[in-house]
């Protein structure tokens, strides 16, 4: 309410940058999670917002943003950060929807395309974004982590050589995971420290492709496909044991929900997840799958948002309080 009443004059257009108020909200329970969608329509920016307490879209206006941001990095604590190319120079920024408010970030000590993740911390009032290998498999470039509060990029340990199984990245309990080939598991990098580990996590047998997902305190999830192309297939969630290294099986998508989400066998899905929930979504759908593990309850999310075919989603947790600096 108070955002769409910023317009009625230059006071309730300044309250959302009174330090009062943001103090006061900071104490305010979570408005809850919200799926945040993105895309880009003839040039223009466009995003949705889904609020999962109140089952309803809400579009934000991003036309704020510059025209180069154009990659969903992620979002965290209540920011969102976005990276792109502005002519030939990589560019990364975080913003915080509600307040309209943004900023790009310095220039990388390698400032080349990279995977990145950013990372909030509410009590510091800061935030962090790591800067993996580059997306073209440069495995010569430092890690690089951003520190808002010394507003620079700090460089770390070289990620050791190692072929990965996806771009895709968890980070929970202050560590970052990537899927790995060879060796077989997981590479796992420690914030505290800013070194690398090689985790023997071996992957469940036929398994075509997963998503490792974050989920609460050092909850680490693996979603993915078991089966052959053309044959019986199902999706399953297996939660890593940290003591055994080994991962447990905890959950299967019901036949009715796969065959649904993926209508052909060798059909691409997308997942990411939040604070134990986990969304599944994949090309031609105008609608999205969602699991709570601690409910074991599936859903459907419906809507036109996520039907563009160039569109990109993550969890999203509105907070005024957010802030960019």
């Amino acid at each position: 309410m108070i955002f769409r009443l910023r317009s009625v004059c230059k006071r309730w257009n300044s309250i959302l940058q009174d330090n009062g108020f943001l103090k006061f909200h900071s104490q305010v329970p979570s408005h809850g999670p919200c799926l945040l969608t993105f895309w880009k329509n003839s040039q223009t920016l466009q995003c949705s917002v889904f609020s999962l307490p109140l089952k309803q879209w809400y579009r934000i206006p991003f036309t704020f943003l510059p025209h180069w941001a154009f990659w969903l990095v992620g979002s965290s604590g209540g920011l969102v950060s976005f990276s792109g190319v502005d002519g030939s120079t990589f560019k990364t920024l975080v913003c915080n929807p509600l307040t309209q408010t943004w900023r790009t970030l310095p220039s990388m000590h390698y400032n080349q395309q990279r995977q990145l993740m950013l990372v909030v911390d509410r009590l510091d009032r800061s935030f962090k974004i790591i800067a993996t290998s580059d997306i073209y498999g440069d495995k010569t470039l430092p890690t690089e982590v951003y520190d808002s509060k010394l507003d620079c990029w700090s460089l770390h340990q070289i990620m050791p050589a190692v072929n990965l199984c996806s771009s895709k990245m968890a980070f929970c309990d202050s560590r970052l995971y990537l899927e790995t080939l060879s060796p077989l598991g997981l590479m796992m990098y420690r914030l505290d420290t800013g070194y690398w580990e090689h985790i023997p996590a071996k992957f469940p047998r036929s398994m075509l492709d997963g998503y490792l997902v974050a989920g609460t305190q050092k909850r680490l999830f693996l979603v993915g496909r078991i089966g052959l192309y053309c044959t019986l297939q199902s999706m399953r969630i297996w939660e890593l044991d940290h003591a055994k290294v080994l991962w447990v099986e905890i959950s299967r998508m019901p036949p009715r929900y796969f065959r649904s989400l993926l209508r052909l066998a060798a059909e691409r899905f997308e997942c990411f997840g939040q604070d134990n929930l986990i969304c599944f979504t994949s090309w031609n759908q105008g609608k999205a799958l969602l699991y709570d593990v601690d409910k074991k309850v599936w859903s459907w999310i419906a809507g036109c948002a996520l039907q563009s075919c160039n569109s990109q989603a993550c969890f999203y947790e509105p907070r005024f309080d957010a802030s960019i600096h």
